[in-house]
């Protein structure tokens, strides 16, 4: 694309607002795109630079500091972004270059990556390094983080209620579109490319959603049965919900409890369109509300996709790894003992219990499970390669599921089968 004037000070002026983390980027974006009504070349030079700009930003923080007084301006991460990562040259940019931004830029495209310290070369803070090196060698950490900085493709789930996966794979192939069964869950496809899909006659009509393979695989380790009572605990806009409901073929009762009303109110258009007369949407006021008692020790499964750091998700939400710190962390991991201990309280006898968590770090995954158990003695730990292996899925787990992007292509997904004795 022609780099001009205009479309560099767009650029800048997206990148200045996300660089100031008062807002979610994807939500920066979406606010950019309603103020400047701009083509759809503008829109995609934008938006990757954008997202890219977060993905490497430790980077090019770095590369700004190569000069004195060297300031890490949107200006200067903008044009360091597409000169390392973008695939522009310094020929293509030199008409848009002020005085010394040449020479600059020209030091910049020299860095050697392996020269410069881990967390820049993971674009992970070093806070978060440093809780990864309790479990990680330096070399997986790096592999790990790489693999965070590449762009997710698009997954769908096909709804098995409305639609087979054979079915939706042809119909998306026969259009042109470059998809393929995913190679874990049996109900979802992949896109290389990202397509508008929000119109699309399948969509429309409930035969599938955008859900990462990874989220699928949690539901299928909670295993609900077609009669079963089944909690959602923190069902969110509901992608979960939907696939238990799904699961169940619509029969039983499945509760989508959240503390949240705009993400339940979210959750309504997806219910209609899924064709489920199963689901009951509630909302609750917190772990312990009263709804959560009067159920207690009446329900066959509960999912508790915890919530927490998100930093499994980097790849889609790059700016999560600035928004979260060690003491968010920390604040966390209160809130996770304290839901997944209410939420335990709702099981009979015999009843499964997952655990989930969209994070990398082991304080919000295997030390509130061990704790829990700890505490719990009328639950045990279910091997999650059981698990899987029960539903013929060959992906080698051992007590635990732990899925990331360098080994599974999925988001960082962690997870925790428990059962009542």
């Amino acid at each position: 694309m022609l780099l001009t004037e205009y479309r560099l000070d767009l650029t800048i002026q997206a990148v200045r607002a996300a660089l100031k983390m008062e807002h979610p980027a994807d939500a920066v974006l979406r606010h950019f795109f309603q103020q400047e009504r701009i083509g759809s070349n503008e829109r995609s030079l934008v938006a990757e630079t954008l997202f890219g700009a977060l993905r490497h930003r430790l980077f090019l923080e770095h590369a700004c500091t190569l000069e004195e007084k060297g300031l890490a301006s949107a200006r200067r991460i903008t044009l360091a972004y597409w000169v390392k990562f973008g695939g522009y040259n310094l020929r293509e940019l030199k008409p848009l270059l002020k005085v010394k931004e040449e020479e600059w830029l020209g030091l910049v495209k020299s860095i050697e990556m392996d020269k410069l310290p881990l967390s820049i070369q993971a674009e992970l803070p070093d806070w978060i390094v440093e809780k990864m090196r309790a479990q990680h060698s330096d070399a997986e950490i790096l592999d790990i983080g790489r693999s965070m900085q590449q762009v997710a493709p698009l997954d769908l789930r096909v709804n098995t209620l409305l639609a087979g996966r054979d079915e939706v794979l042809q119909a998306l192939q026969s259009e042109g579109m470059d998809a393929h069964a995913t190679p874990y869950s049996p109900m979802g496809i992949r896109l290389k490319y990202k397509p508008a899909l929000n119109k699309h006659a399948l969509f429309l009509t409930g035969k599938f959603e955008v859900q990462d393979e990874g989220s699928q695989l949690l539901g299928l380790m909670l295993s609900p049965k077609r009669n079963d009572m089944v909690v959602d605990f923190c069902a969110g806009a509901g992608g979960k919900t939907l696939m238990l409901g799904a699961l169940m073929n619509s029969q039983g009762r499945l509760y989508a409890w959240d503390i949240s009303e705009k993400r339940l109110t979210n959750l309504k258009p997806r219910l209609k369109r899924s064709g489920l007369s199963n689901v009951q949407p509630q909302l609750i006021a917190h772990e312990n509300d009263a709804k959560v008692k009067r159920l207690a020790g009446k329900i066959d499964r509960v999912l508790v996709d915890a919530p927490c750091s998100g930093l499994g998700t980097l790849r889609r939400n790059p700016d999560l790894k600035y928004r979260q710190s060690e003491q968010s962390v920390a604040e966390l991991n209160v809130k996770q003992a304290a839901i997944l201990a209410s939420a335990a309280r709702l099981l009979k006898k015999g009843g499964r219990l997952v655990y989930a968590t969209c994070s990398l770090l082991h304080e919000e995954n295997q030390n509130i499970v061990t704790a829990f158990l700890a505490a719990h003695p009328e639950f045990v730990l279910i091997p999650a390669g059981d698990v899987l292996k029960q539903h013929h899925i060959d992906l080698p787990m051992g007590e635990y599921l732990q899925l990331t992007p360098q080994q599974h292509n999925t988001d960082g997904f962690f997870a925790a089968v428990m059962e009542r004795n």
